[in-house]
């Protein structure tokens, strides 16, 4: 084998309340292509990070790789972009590594690389996730939930997003959003998904980065008003999302005028299922 393509979804992580520990996976995709001698320039940071952790945890001895990344999933837009890249590229090398490590042992390894697993384990393992460290409960989603996605035309680092946190928070606000992940865990382990109304309330993260989408509370109010289970912040944004049962389309147009930004796009998704997938295998010719 000379070659391995792999699918990974983009996710929305968060989910308000469940700040590091609740995503979902999505029908939106990366493709990483892997391939095995020197490539036309040397891999990127991200990539030889990825590589050198893989092969030391897989025991096998490092060899020369190439890689072109393809698909819809948007860069700095908290979607899990830099999960679909790492995950992709150690499905790839254990493929042509002969299959050394198992998805776990991948998850474990993007997850430490990411330093937080919330976007790792759905992209891994498909559906709604909640991670706590290495243990993963997962759940399916229904096709009847949609996720109504508000992308702005501007990037936000992950690391930008994390530096207006606070030291300290308020211990009521605390126990408000505690109890309100608890209830989104329980609304998607149940499949209830009108339990979700009311229970995407934070009190954790999203007050401090409104200074960095200011219209961040206007297009969720303006998604729910048009019939959403509520909104959220996707990651640490800058892509907003609501969830609906009902009228994505309407909920989409509600929240894109609520924005009042150029350049923003709407994109109506479900849920994927299925997390990383292995999409095409080449396999040098014989001599």
């Amino acid at each position: 084998m000379d070659s391995v393509t792999v699918q990974i979804p983009a996710t929305t992580a968060n989910l308000g309340p469940g700040y590091d520990c609740l995503g979902v996976a999505l029908q939106l995709y990366n493709r990483v292509t892997v391939r095995r001698g020197p490539g036309s320039a040397a891999p990127f940071q991200m990539a030889e990070a990825a590589a050198q952790v893989f092969f030391k945890k897989a025991n096998l001895p490092a060899f020369e790789f190439d890689l072109t990344i393809a698909g819809d999933v948007p860069r700095s837009r908290g979607l899990g972009s830099s999960v679909t890249v790492r995950l992709g590229i150690l499905h790839a090398l254990n493929m042509l590594g002969s299959a050394p490590l198992g998805p776990d042992s991948l998850f474990r390894i993007c997850a430490a690389l990411e330093s937080h697993p919330d976007n790792a384990a759905p992209a891994a393992f498909g559906g709604f996730t909640v991670a706590g460290g290495e243990k993963i409960a997962r759940f399916e989603v229904a096709p009847s939930l949609h996720f109504v996605l508000l992308i702005p035309d501007f990037e936000i680092a992950t690391p930008d997003a994390r530096r207006v946190l606070p030291e300290s928070l308020d211990r009521l606000a605390a126990v408000r959003s505690c109890a309100n992940a608890a209830r989104i865990t329980a609304a998607f382990a149940s499949q209830r998904y009108e339990d979700l109304r009311g229970a995407f309330a934070d009190g954790l993260h999203q007050p401090f980065r409104k200074k960095l989408i200011p219209f961040l509370d206007d297009v969720i109010a303006a998604g729910a008003g048009a019939g959403a289970l509520g909104g959220f912040l996707s990651g640490s944004g800058s892509t907003i999302c609501c969830v609906t049962l009902e009228n994505p389309e309407h909920v989409g147009a509600a929240m894109l005028q609520a924005s009042g930004q150029a350049g923003v796009r709407v994109l109506i998704t479900q849920a994927d299922n299925n997390g990383a997938r292995i999409l095409l295998q080449n396999h040098a010719p014989l001599d």
